[in-house]
């Protein structure tokens, strides 16, 4: 049994963080506009994205800590979305977090989009892609000056472009 099989079973528990969430999801009124959300079918993602990435990003699946190269990744450049090639993160912003994986404590603007995330039984808050909505992580309050925030995201869900390169075309 997975851990949505589990919360699903504890049904009762619902009706007491409903209010919590009566918003909904942040990122499904994401700071993208209408016009440049993309949407696409599962089965489309699935065909472009590598297994693993497709998990992350569209089952909202977790790599394993410490598994990415994008922890050591510290040259100059632009973090981005590995599904839509969306900018999300500026290097001058990753940090060494200690946890494993690839953690930031600033997004680029109108880059991600929120919401409230009840896994594991208590509130956290998930972050997306604000084009595509796929899944890159957690964000924490206890990240660095200035914002305080810790962007923790799973590296299959993005890929590395060195300043040095042109970023590639958004995809369609």
């Amino acid at each position: 049994m997975n851990r949505r099989q589990s919360l699903k079973r504890l049904g009762g528990l619902t009706a007491f963080f409903l209010p919590l969430t009566a918003s909904g999801p942040s990122w499904a009124r994401a700071e993208a506009t209408p016009s440049s959300r993309l949407s696409k079918p599962k089965s489309e993602w699935a065909e472009l994205l590598p297994p693993a990435s497709y998990r992350i990003l569209f089952e909202e699946d977790t790599e394993r800590a410490g598994s990415s190269p994008l922890n050591q990744e510290k040259r100059d450049g632009t973090f981005i979305c590995a599904a839509c090639y969306l900018p999300l993160f500026d290097s001058s912003t990753k940090y060494e977090s200690g946890t494993g994986w690839p953690s930031f404590w600033q997004h680029l603007p109108d880059a991600v989009a929120t919401k409230t995330d009840f896994k594991i039984f208590y509130p956290r808050t998930e972050y997306h892609c604000a084009r595509c909505g796929g899944h890159q992580g957690h964000v924490f309050d206890d990240g660095p000056k200035p914002t305080g925030k810790r962007f923790c995201n799973n590296g299959l869900a993005l890929q590395f472009v060195p300043r040095t390169e042109k970023l590639p075309e958004l995809r369609t």
